[in-house]
């Protein structure tokens, strides 16, 4: 079988399973059944929307791959009682020790439940650029969950800071010839993203890198020059892979062309000609055509705060302010 063929039917394996395996979930539950990818490789993929009680945090996209030796979690998730519960969900699977969590950038939803799998023994693993944040908003984000999801004050407490810190790239060995790359990819979503690559797999958790069936959010602490490298770099490196992003359903790099990187370029672009040309911010804003995004989920939401933040972005990187 060719590499392109076996994409194909882990593609088409994944799309059965999130049909049939999302409709089993337990009512109450905050997750359903993981779903595997690949014969190493399982993950959770979210809902789109924000985080409510109802949802109870779970609308990003989480998983693990599972060697010979140990196990490495993708993202602990929004607080102590989604990561409780993907320990629980990974011990239905096996019972090897969780020896990695690796937490794809510093976003709440990727590694609020740390304590609960470093009281297991886990080794956390963050990019350098990222720690600042995790431990500066570790408490705020503790506090909004807590709102968000209506939970007692204090059922949420900020992470400890990162075991280790990958500045380039690492690799891990989970024993049984299973391996990762752990890569950082600079600052995107955020700054200090990782990517993972499981081989033999030839899976890639991408985290927020890339974006699939709903509209990214651009951040005040990330950087769109950077993501669009990023995005050409994966391409470049596992152009043959199949990618789990940070939301939305697994596929072939070209299929998040479109929602990330053509967007980001667009936005980018447009902004940094307004600026350049002394257009004031609302014009700029205004002028953009976004009509190629609108049938993305939460466009409406996102579309308006994204320009206004890219013109922020822009004036910065070319005016140095």
């Amino acid at each position: 079988m060719t590499r392109h063929s076996a994409l194909m039917l882990r593609a088409s394996l994944m799309a059965f399973l999130l049909t049939t395996g999302m409709a089993k979930a337990v009512a109450g539950d905050i997750l359903p059944e993981a779903q595997p990818v690949a014969p190493n490789t399982w993950a959770w993929i979210g809902p789109y929307g924000g985080p409510t009680p109802e949802n109870r945090g779970f609308r990003m996209n989480l998983g693990f791959v599972v060697g010979a030796e140990a196990v490495a979690v993708i993202d602990s998730g929004y607080g102590p009682d989604m990561a409780a519960e993907m320990l629980d969900r990974i011990r239905s699977h096996t019972d090897l020790p969780v020896r990695y969590v690796i937490n794809t950038n510093s976003q709440a939803h990727r590694f609020m439940g740390n304590p609960v799998f470093r009281e297991q023994g886990a080794t956390i693993i963050a990019a350098r650029e990222a720690v600042e944040r995790m431990q500066s908003d570790g408490a705020a984000f503790a506090q909004s969950i807590e709102r968000t999801l209506e939970l007692p004050a204090g059922h949420v407490q900020p992470p400890a800071a990162p075991d280790v810190l990958v500045e380039t790239r690492k690799e891990l060995d989970l024993g049984g010839g299973v391996t990762l790359t752990v890569e950082d990819m600079g600052s995107t979503h955020t700054h200090g993203s990782l990517a993972v690559h499981a081989a033999p797999d030839n899976v890639v958790f991408a985290g927020d890198v890339l974006y699939g069936g709903r509209l990214l959010a651009v951040l005040p602490v990330g950087d769109m020059a950077g993501w669009i490298e990023a995005f050409d770099r994966l391409a470049s490196e596992y152009g043959d892979a199949l990618f789990i992003p940070g939301h939305g359903e697994p596929g072939s790099i070209g299929e998040f062309q479109h929602p990330t990187r053509d967007y980001l370029a667009s936005l980018m672009d447009h902004m940094d000609a307004a600026v350049e040309a002394g257009t004031d911010m609302q014009s700029a804003i205004n002028d953009f055509d976004a009509s190629r995004w609108e049938g993305l989920a939460d466009f409406d939401a996102l579309a308006p705060r994204n320009a206004n933040i890219a013109y922020q972005e822009s004036e910065r990187r070319i005016f140095g302010f």
